[in-house]
């Protein structure tokens, strides 16, 4: 199975399994941020579904023409749970955990920490086969515990295990559903070469 780092194009390394933020954030910061068709590169993205998501208010709006980390991090985000949950469903979950896209002041987390946390919660699973409620559940648990100091608001910090959870099973709903289709496609296939 090939493996990706989640909302990425990018093929999974071990540097990924840790802190998979920092397979990018070099580029950011060389360049000062990511130009359009770089970032279209880097997500399977169209242009213009970006530029609708920062019209929808989902992303902050940019300054200049290159996208800032927060910006790329939350196309991150959205990217990797598009394909099992509705996107207006994602912005507000995105919303409950820190508030306004534009005010990072009503932030729980900063979103590279929770960007590395989700991928390690993923890659986790991943390895151990197991991406039951109960196994990802603890998963959360212990790399929130992990990372007390990052958290900013701890009186919300049962929203972010919440939208975690809501997060990994989202993302595996998304890897299976597009396994589904890729035996559906070759069994639709089949299926057109005997009634030819």
């Amino acid at each position: 199975m090939n493996r990706y780092i989640p909302g990425t194009t990018l093929k999974f390394n071990e540097q990924a399994r840790e802190e998979a933020f920092s397979i990018i954030s070099p580029v950011l910061e060389a360049t000062g941020g990511l130009t359009l068709s770089q970032l279209c590169k880097l997500t399977g993205l169209t242009g213009s579904t970006i530029q609708n998501w920062i019209k929808r208010g989902w992303v902050a709006t940019t300054h200049g023409k290159k996208y800032s980390r927060k910006q790329v991090l939350r196309i991150l985000l959205i990217n990797m749970l598009r394909n099992s949950m509705k996107l207006e469903d994602i912005a507000r979950l995105m919303e409950y955990v820190n508030g306004d896209v534009e005010d990072t002041s009503d932030d729980i987390i900063d979103d590279d920490v929770w960007y590395n946390i989700l991928c390690r919660i993923i890659f986790t699973a991943e390895d151990e086969g197991a991406f039951d409620a109960g196994t990802v559940k603890k998963l959360i648990s212990r790399e929130l515990s992990q990372c007390t100091h990052e958290i900013h608001i701890r009186s919300d910090e049962y929203k972010l295990h919440n939208a975690m959870f809501i997060m990994v099973m989202g993302y595996r709903s998304s890897c299976l559903k597009n396994e589904m289709e890729k035996v559906l496609t070759v069994v639709l296939n089949e299926m057109n070469g005997i009634n030819n």
